[in-house]
C-alpha cells in the first residue's frame, strides 16, 4: 500500500473530522468516550475483529471508558488507504453506541 501524497493525505483528514494528524510520525488519532468500560470494550472487540480481518492492526490505549487509536501503516512509514479506512469504521462505530 503506497502513502498518502500530500493531497490525498489533506483529502482522508478532510473526511475524517474528529481525528488528528501527527505529521512527525504520520499518523492520525483520535479518542473516543463511553458510557463505561464494558461499552469501550465492546468497541475494542468490533475494531480488533475487523482489523484482523484487513490485516492492519491499531495502535491504541484504553482506561475505564475511553480508548485512545492511533492509525498508521508502519511498512509505508505513514498513512495509507487502510488507516483512513479503518478510522472510518471507528468513527462509524463509535456512532452506532452513540445512538443507543
Amino acid at each position: 500500500m503506497e502513502k498518502f501524497d500530500a493531497a490525498a493525505r489533506a483529502a482522508a483528514l478532510a473526511a475524517l473530522p474528529e481525528w488528528k494528524h501527527d505529521a512527525g510520525r504520520d499518523a492520525i488519532s483520535r479518542e473516543f468516550a463511553f458510557a463505561d468500560f464494558g461499552e469501550a470494550f465492546a468497541f475494542m472487540t468490533q475494531i480488533a475483529i475487523v482489523a484482523e480481518k484487513r490485516n492492519h492492526h491499531p495502535e491504541w490505549f484504553n482506561v475505564y471508558n475511553k480508548v485512545a487509536i492511533t492509525l498508521t501503516t508502519h511498512d509505508a512509514n505513514g498513512l495509507t488507504q487502510r488507516d483512513a479506512d479503518l478510522a472510518a469504521y471507528a468513527d462509524a462505530a463509535f456512532a452506532r453506541f452513540a445512538a443507543d
